[in-house]
């Protein structure tokens, strides 16, 4: 990767005086940062000639301390003196009462790169907002740390959430800035977008530092606090519609995976025998301090990436499940549907109830994978002619 600038670097560089003499609504969080390590928000609040009017944040919260799932509530942040409205909290779209003193919106948040991560979701909304209220929408572009490859199924209609609210495969290979002119233009969303672009990047998965001038890798979200985090992200997150425990409340949430009932030694044999492309998996103890067994000790695995262009995250996310359910087959569950839903939260997930019917009936795991290749194919055909980098 050649130097890298974000779409804030880029607009500091010279473009901020598009922002000049509007109201300004800021969706943000902890990741908006310049590569001086600068908040978008400082930036903005200090510039005298910008008006940035109040706040808005995702999952997690502008500052970026809420846990997962946590409802985020409204209030005034004890820097600016903004107030800082949630799109994770009661409301996850903006509302025209919300919006009535803005004239545009500036949205900057690196994303992970899935289809269920939810600041896609908070995009995807903040989009409409601005088609119907008339609001320019500036997105700063960041990279896709998961580069360009492309997995998974296309979500169903019916099952459509805020974990999968737009018809997008498991891993999208797009920017929030393709994926906002995707969906304007796609979906008549009618927003006045314009995207301010990162540079330095032509589809690379994120690579570690090297030297202090390389990017840094900031937490998106409290569970994922290294990059070897994201790399597994994508097939472990796929646990949390089960009652297997994926590692969150320990110091290596998504990597680890395990429950009370599980000897780490058979499962991780039973899965290096598989021979997944790109992963290894090792024996561990663990005692989640939160979420599912907590306080309780668990066997299971640490899944370890040493390929990772290897790596197929939904042929290795369908074998890890498979392979729980036949040794431990009285003991792992699919999580049912809570009381104020009809959807198991695997299904949402997926996007489809038809992997756990496929699973329950023991399909083999690359015939399910085959069925979604023609739907995968036309989505990479049709992304082509947003793809800005």
């Amino acid at each position: 990767m050649s130097k890298y600038r974000s779409g804030l670097d880029n607009l500091i560089a010279g473009k901020m005086d598009q922002l000049k003499d509007q109201r300004l609504g800021l969706v943000t969080n902890h990741t908006g940062l310049s590569s001086n390590l600068e908040s978008t928000i400082d930036i903005l609040s200090k510039e005298p000639e910008i008006n940035l009017v109040k706040l808005f944040g995702p999952e997690h919260g502008v500052r970026g301390n809420a846990a997962a799932g946590d409802k985020v509530e409204d209030q005034l942040d004890s820097k600016t003196g903004l107030k800082m409205i949630s799109l994770y909290g009661d409301n996850k779209k903006a509302s025209a009462e919300m919006l009535r003193d803005l004239d545009a919106l500036v949205f900057d948040i690196q994303d992970l790169g899935l289809r269920f991560y939810t600041y896609l979701s908070t995009l995807l909304y903040t989009i409409e907002s601005c088609g119907e209220n008339d609001l320019k929408l500036y997105i700063l572009d960041r990279l896709n740390p998961l580069g360009r490859k492309l997995e998974g199924n296309i979500v169903q209609p019916e099952f459509r959430s805020f974990i999968g609210l737009y018809p997008l495969p498991h891993r999208h290979g797009m920017t929030f800035g393709e994926l906002a002119q995707w969906a304007n233009q796609e979906f008549n969303l009618n927003a006045e977008l314009e995207v301010i672009k990162c540079s330095g990047w032509q589809g690379e998965t994120f690579a570690e530092p090297e030297s202090e001038d390389d990017l840094f890798w900031i937490p998106p979200s409290p569970a994922v606090p290294h990059f070897k985090t994201a790399q597994v992200y994508p097939i472990s997150c796929m646990l949390e519609g089960t009652n297997i425990s994926e590692g969150r409340g320990t110091a290596n949430p998504f990597e680890y995976f395990g429950a009370p009932w599980i000897e780490p030694e058979l499962l991780s044999r039973e899965l290096e025998n598989k021979k997944l492309p790109g992963l290894r998996f090792r024996p561990v103890y663990f005692i989640p301090a939160a979420s599912k067994h907590q306080g309780q000790e668990c066997g299971g695995v640490q899944i370890l990436v040493s390929e990772e262009e290897k790596v197929g995250s939904y042929l290795s996310a369908l074998t890890i499940i498979k392979t729980l359910f036949k040794l431990y087959p009285e003991e792992t569950e699919w999580l049912q549907p809570p009381k104020d839903s009809q959807k198991y939260f695997f299904d949402l997930l997926m996007g489809t109830d038809q992997v756990r019917k496929k699973i329950d009936q023991d399909y083999a795991v690359r015939d399910i994978l085959a069925d979604w290749k023609r739907e995968l194919d036309q989505f990479k055909e049709s992304r082509k002619e947003y793809l800005l980098y």
